[in-house]
C-alpha cells in the first residue's frame, strides 16, 4: 500500500513537471523568444542586457549624428548660395572698374553689389531648429546691418560638437566670425569697400579691392571644406556604428529567439509523455481503490 501511494506521488510529480514543460514551451511558441526572465538562462540574459546596452548607446549616436548632420547639410547650402553670390560679385566689380569711365555703370554695379551684401547678410543669418546656424551658441541675430551698410557679428565663438564612439570628437559648426567676418578676409568689409569706391568713382585701387573680394571668397570656401570634411567624418562614423547596430540585433535575436521548429519537436514529446502519464495515473488511482475495498 505505501508503495502504491508512493508511486503514485512519484507519478503526479512527474505530471506536474510535464505539464510545466508543456507551459513553458508553448508560451516561448507564442512569443518567440526563449528568454523571458533572468532565471531562464542567466548566462545568456546577462548578455542581452549588455548588447541592449550597446544597442541604446548606438541609438543615441545616430540620433545626434543624423541631427548634428542636417543642420551641417543646412549651413552647407547656405554657404553654397553664398559663394555664388560672392563670385558673382567679383564678376560684377571686375566689369564695372574695368568700365572706368561709365559712371552709370558704376552706379548700377554698386547697386548690384548692394543687393548681393544684403542677400549675404539674409544668408549669415539662417537658422535650423530654431537656431541661428552662424552665431555659435548666442541666440541673437548673428548680423546686424545698420542703415549706412556697416555689417556687425552679434554672436560668439562657441562652436557645437559629436563625440565619436571611436573616440575624439568632430566640430559641427562654424562661427560667423570665421566665415563672414575674418581678420583680412571680411566679405562684408571687402563688398562696402568696392561699394565705396564705384560711388565716389575712385578706382586706383580697383586691383586691391577684387583682390580683397576674391580673400574673403576664398575664407568662405575654406570654412565650407572644413564643414564638408565633418560631415564625411560623421557619414562614416554613423555607417560603422549601423552597421555595429545591425550585428549587435543579429545576435540578440539569435540568443533570445526561440527555436520553433525544436520547440514543436519538444512539445510533441512532452505531450505525449503527459497523455502516457495521464492514462498510468488512472490506472493506478483505479487499482488503488480496490486495495481499499
Amino acid at each position: 500500500m505505501l508503495n502504491s501511494t508512493t508511486s503514485l506521488q512519484q507519478m503526479l510529480a512527474s505530471l506536474s513537471n510535464l505539464s510545466d514543460q508543456q507551459t513553458r514551451i508553448s508560451q516561448e511558441m507564442s512569443s518567440g523568444l526563449r528568454i523571458t526572465s533572468l532565471g531562464d538562462d542567466p548566462v545568456a540574459s546577462g548578455q542581452a542586457v549588455t548588447m541592449a546596452d550597446a544597442l541604446r548607446q548606438d541609438a543615441a549616436f545616430l540620433s545626434t549624428a543624423s541631427s548634428a548632420t542636417n543642420r551641417m547639410q543646412t549651413a552647407d547650402t547656405a554657404l553654397g548660395s553664398v559663394v555664388s553670390q560672392l563670385t558673382s560679385a567679383i564678376s560684377t566689380a571686375t566689369g564695372a572698374f574695368n568700365d572706368t569711365g561709365n559712371a552709370t555703370t558704376r552706379a548700377t554695379a554698386a547697386q548690384s553689389l548692394t543687393s548681393i551684401r544684403d542677400t549675404i547678410v539674409s544668408l549669415a543669418n539662417s537658422s535650423y531648429g530654431g537656431a541661428y546656424l552662424f552665431s555659435g551658441s548666442s541666440a541673437v541675430t548673428p548680423f546686424t546691418e545698420d542703415a549706412s551698410g556697416n555689417v556687425t557679428y552679434t554672436g560668439n565663438t562657441d562652436v557645437t560638437s559629436v563625440g565619436l564612439t571611436s573616440g575624439g570628437t568632430v566640430t559641427t559648426s562654424l562661427t560667423g566670425s570665421d566665415v563672414f567676418t575674418a581678420s583680412g578676409a571680411s566679405v562684408f568689409d571687402a563688398l562696402n569697400n568696392i561699394i565705396t569706391a564705384l560711388q565716389s568713382g575712385t578706382t586706383t585701387d580697383a586691383t586691391s579691392l577684387v583682390g580683397g573680394l576674391r580673400d574673403a571668397l576664398n575664407n568662405v570656401i575654406s570654412q565650407r571644406s572644413t564643414l564638408n570634411s565633418a560631415q564625411s567624418r560623421i557619414s562614416g562614423e554613423s555607417d560603422y556604428i549601423t552597421a555595429q547596430k545591425t550585428n549587435l540585433q543579429a545576435q540578440q535575436s539569435t540568443l533570445l529567439s526561440a527555436d520553433t521548429a525544436t520547440l514543436a519537436t519538444e512539445l510533441s514529446a512532452v505531450t505525449t509523455q503527459r497523455s502516457a502519464l495521464l492514462s498510468t495515473i488512472a490506472a493506478v488511482q483505479k487499482g488503488s481503490l480496490f486495495d481499499y475495498l
